[in-house]
This record gives C-alpha cells, sequence and structure tokens, in this order.
C-alpha cells in the first residue's frame, strides 16, 4: 500500500515499498527498511563524492546551524557564504572566475544562467540574444527552464514546457552546431553543455570542445560547463571543464558541491560576464530563500577541505585507472555487454538485446528498470541509463569496494539477461534513462 509519501520518477506501484525505503548510509553502503545493506554504486544520485556521513561535513554543518541558523543572500550577504565563494573561485581558478551565484539545485542553476546570458548581453546593447542551445540527450534538471534545455524527450509537451527559444543540437557533431552558429549565431545568448552528458555518460570529445570554443570567440556567445554531475572529482580533475584548452564564460556546480548534505549549487561566473552589471548597476533578479545560507555554505567550505585532506581527486585518477581495465574486460568478455561509455568515475554500461540477430541490438529501454532491479537484489545500487546502467563509485572507494561493485553489477546483469523479459511498470519508472 502506498504511504502518503509521492516519490520522484518512481512508477505509482512502487510507492510505499519498503524494498526502496532507505533507513541509513555509512561509507559506501546504504540500509534499507528491509534490513538490506547495499553496496552504493552510484555516490548517492553523484553527490557523495566522499562517501555518507563524512564527519567534517557533518560538524561543520550543526556548527552552523548552532551558530547562524538561517541567514541568506537575499538582499543581504553573511560571512558563510562569502568566504565559500571565496574559496570556490580560489579551487576553480582566479584566472577563470571572479564571482559566484548561490542556487539550490542543478535545475534552478540552469534558470538562473539562462537569465544571467540574457541580461549580460541586453546590458551590452545585444537584446535580441535570447536563444540557449543545448545538446540532445543531455540533462540539466526538471524546473521549467532546466527542462526546456533538457535534450531528452520527458514529456516536455506535457507539461506545457516553453522551448521556443531553444535550440537542441547533437553532441559531438561539429558541424550541427557550425551550421546553428552560421543561421543564429548573432541570437544565440549561451550554449550549455555537460562536459560528459549526464543521462548516456557521454563525454564531449576534444575536437568538440574546441569547436565550442572557436564558435564563442567567432559569434560571441557565452558558454557554459554544467558541471552539476561532473564537479568535485568525479573525471579526474576537480572540475572536468578545467582541462578544457580555456575555460567556459559560467560554471555550474551542485550534488558533490555539498558531498550531497544540503540543497545547493553555485554558479561560477567570469570578469567579463559580470562586468556589465557592475558598470550599469543593473540587478540581476534572481533569489532563492535558501541559497546560500549558512549551513550550505559551511557544507562547501568543508567539502572542499576535505577534498583536499582526502586527496580526492588523485583517487579518483586510480580509481578510473582500474575502471578502465575491469569495463574493458567486462565488455570482452561477456556476451550480452556491447559498450562502456563515460569518463573518470563516471560510467555507464550498454547492454545489447541479445537473441537471434540481436547482439548488434541496443536493450530496449524498456527493459532498463528490471535490469537496475536485478543489480539491486545482487547487492549494488546503480543509475539507469542508455541501454543499460551507469556507475559512479565514491572517489574514496578502496580496490576492494570497486571490486565488489563489478562482481554484483555482473552477477545481476547475468539474472537479468537469463530471465525473461520483465514488464517495466512492475520495477521502475518511465524511461528508465533519468
Amino acid at each position: 500500500m502506498a504511504s502518503e509519501l509521492w516519490p520522484s520518477l518512481q512508477a505509482p506501484a512502487l510507492h510505499g515499498d519498503d524494498e526502496l525505503c532507505t533507513v541509513s548510509a555509512h561509507g559506501v553502503r546504504v540500509r534499507f527498511l528491509d534490513g538490506r545493506e547495499l553496496l552504493c554504486g552510484t555516490s548517492g544520485l553523484w553527490n557523495a563524492n566522499l562517501g555518507y556521513g563524512n564527519e567534517a561535513v557533518a560538524e561543520a554543518c550543526a556548527a552552523a546551524l548552532r551558530d547562524a541558523s538561517y541567514l541568506s543572500v537575499f538582499r543581504y550577504e553573511n560571512v558563510y557564504a562569502r568566504r565559500a565563494a571565496r574559496e570556490l573561485v580560489e579551487a576553480a581558478g582566479e584566472d577563470s572566475y571572479a564571482r559566484v551565484i548561490f542556487s539550490t539545485s542543478g535545475g534552478a542553476a540552469n534558470d538562473l544562467v539562462m537569465k544571467l546570458a540574457r541580461h549580460h548581453h541586453a546590458l551590452r546593447g545585444q537584446g535580441q540574444r535570447k536563444l540557449v542551445v543545448g545538446l540532445r540527450d543531455s540533462y540539466h534538471g526538471l524546473t521549467f527552464g532546466g527542462f526546456a534545455l533538457t535534450g531528452e524527450n520527458l514529456g516536455q509537451p506535457v507539461y506545457g514546457v516553453d522551448q521556443r527559444l531553444i535550440r537542441h543540437v547533437s553532441p559531438n557533431a561539429p558541424e550541427e552546431i557550425r551550421t546553428l552558429a552560421a543561421r543564429q549565431g548573432s541570437q544565440i545568448a549561451a550554449v550549455v553543455v555537460e562536459p560528459v552528458l549526464g543521462t548516456g555518460a557521454v563525454a564531449l570529445t576534444p575536437a568538440y570542445v574546441e569547436t565550442l570554443l572557436e564558435l564563442r570567440e567567432k559569434h560571441g556567445f557565452l558558454l557554459v560547463a554544467d558541471e552539476v554531475a561532473t564537479g568535485f572529482g568525479r573525471t579526474g580533475s576537480l572540475f572536468a571543464s578545467q582541462r578544457w584548452p580555456a575555460p567556459p564564460d559560467v560554471l555550474i556546480t551542485s550534488k558533490g558541491l555539498t558531498n550531497g548534505t544540503s540543497a545547493a549549487a553555485a554558479v561560477l561566473v567570469s570578469g567579463a560576464v559580470a562586468e556589465p552589471f557592475d558598470a550599469s548597476g543593473d540587478v540581476l533578479v534572481h533569489g532563492e530563500t535558501q541559497a546560500g545560507t549558512p549551513v550550505t555554505c559551511a557544507a562547501i567550505s568543508a567539502t572542499l577541505a576535505e577534498m583536499r585532506r582526502l586527496d580526492a581527486v588523485a583517487s579518483a585518477r586510480r580509481l578510473s585507472a582500474r575502471l578502465d581495465t575491469a569495463l574493458d574486460a567486462l565488455v570482452a568478455g561477456h556476451p550480452r555487454v556491447s559498450a562502456t561509455t563515460g569518463a573518470g568515475c563516471f560510467r555507464s554500461i550498454r547492454l545489447s538485446a541479445g537473441g537471434p540477430g540481436g547482439d548488434d541490438v541496443p536493450l530496449p529501454q524498456g527493459e532498463v528498470p528490471a535490469l537496475v532491479a536485478a543489480i539491486r537484489r545482487a547487492g549494488a545500487l546503480v543509475h539507469p541509463s542508455v541501454s543499460g546502467v551507469q556507475i559512479l563509485p565514491a572517489l574514496t572507494y578502496t580496490d576492494e569496494d570497486l571490486d565488489e561493485l563489478l562482481r554484483r553489477v555482473r552477477a545481476g546483469i547475468d539474472a537479468h539477461t537469463a530471465a525473461p523479459p520483465t514488464d517495466a511498470a512492475a520495477v521502475g519508472a518511465g524511461t528508465g534513462a533519468v
């Protein structure tokens, strides 16, 4: 029987299921109401890069709640937000960024960025720049602005999402973005890209990034890196865009920003983007009640300190190298595993449909929830992807943790591929790709 809780992106038939109700999390394991303790292979939906229950982050949050309770950045400032903003700029690069705007989620931050880009251009006498370009199969959240920009079909027309000022092009297809820029470059306010697309774990190629940087210089739009998923060490550097030949104009970060402890996001802005506002005195019309609060900003500061103390970025690179070897072996050795995509500790495992003539046919998306459930029954939590699953180990994983994750994932794949197809509604929701 369903409880009063209406959970997100879960089929109504599963509401109230104790097997899907969590009660605690420590390290890299999550305990469920039915008594099972499972290995987390998702870093808590990309959030807990340092594992669950980090004591330093918890203590920083507790102290801020005791000492400052609620203070805002809505028509005021607070010292916690000032400190966190300064530390974020230092960590991301003072040559690249000058200002930080706090938000409460990746979706809300994408909404904010679309407003920021359009207002920036209007202040420079280019008010015609209203278009925002995203990538097909991208994910930028489910608030109305972020939902419009999301390049996966998740029912936007049903909800009346306005996409008239949004354009989508294919990732890693330079000619598409070149053609669009040649036709409408003077109308484009911003191009927003994930360095690794969140839904399918598809990494942007160096050549494609070069194209984006070239077109930015030629056509004058802002380039935005949505690093909600890739930030805080996930791909082997603090931010994936730090490895680009030139920085984006705006960087969005969330999830790992507080190690998942607060509803928080931050938008890092270059000096050039902020300059028209400073010069004109215009106010950016955006504000969120819970953005930049003491507890949120204390968590940000503590997370940055813990990233340094644990040398988490170096750990991510080490884990990534082991994943390279292990996933290549899985593709080579499992008849139904067709490919692996992604970068660093942000990977997907793609499956084929199997059966007569099915080795070259992707696993139907409707089967993905059943695959996720099979892996969960085998003892690990993973996230749906395109024709398969994503694995995102915490950066604090030991070698033994990683070996266990891969064993349990393979056991779940084996169980699923040996079983007859299952009705997706009985095990998951929607397309299974979010």
